[in-house]
């Protein structure tokens, strides 16, 4: 990510959001919202339901209005996981976001800028920019290891794809694999880095060529 939009993004953390999240603790809406309670120590989120029964689960098992309610309990209080809030002090709505970026794909036409976005495409691209960077480092720590420790690191690690389809919420390893397209240059990087170096080329072998 850009240091210019991280800045941005620091700047909205440190005033803006924290501006309605005051204004909202001191209405007590949060209060009001009784979802599920994340603690950023362990990644875990506490539910309580109403016969008083909890249950402990992490954050990328609970569905897309669990998260929408989740809160954190801070020093100075609660407040809600989501980062992106509104006026109001809660988790931006579905129908808002797509209505931003309506608005600002209708600034860009008026302007003769030819930009246009919808709220899924940053899914998109945060699962092909994602897949290509774990893809990469994938490689370079294949590239250095014997077989037997390959076996090793990929059931220590992990597959990038199937990490990437839990991030996304697929069911199936499938779905995500639409993104493959687009890692095609890595595909022959991942086949040339996991060439032994002591291989030879058969069409290279004077033997092989006599054979023939």
């Amino acid at each position: 990510m850009p240091a210019n939009t991280l800045r941005e993004i620091a700047a909205y953390v440190e005033i803006d959001r924290r501006t309605v999240i005051e204004a909202a603790r001191r209405r007590g809406r949060y209060e009001k919202l009784k979802g599920p309670v994340l603690d950023l120590r362990t990644g875990r989120v506490t539910t309580t339901f109403p016969d008083g029964l909890r249950s402990l689960t992490r954050m990328e098992l609970l569905s897309p209005a669990q998260r929408w309610r989740t809160v954190i309990e801070t020093e100075a209080g609660l407040e809600p996981a989501a980062l992106w809030l509104s006026e109001s002090g809660t988790p931006i709505a579905v129908q808002t976001w797509k209505d931003i970026f309506r608005q600002a794909n209708k600034r860009c036409r008026e302007h003769d800028v030819n930009l246009r976005a919808h709220p899924h495409l940053l899914r998109h691209t945060f699962a092909v920019l994602t897949l290509e960077q774990l893809q990469r480092g994938h490689i370079e720590a294949l590239a250095r290891l014997s077989e037997q420790q390959r076996t090793q690191y990929v059931r220590v690690f992990g597959d990038p794809l199937d990490w990437v389809r839990r991030a996304l919420g697929h069911k199936s390893v499938t779905t995500t694999q639409v993104y493959l397209h687009a890692l095609e240059e890595l595909e022959m990087e991942t086949r040339l880095a996991l060439i032994p170096s002591e291989w030879d080329d058969p069409r290279s072998s004077p033997s092989r060529s006599r054979e023939s």
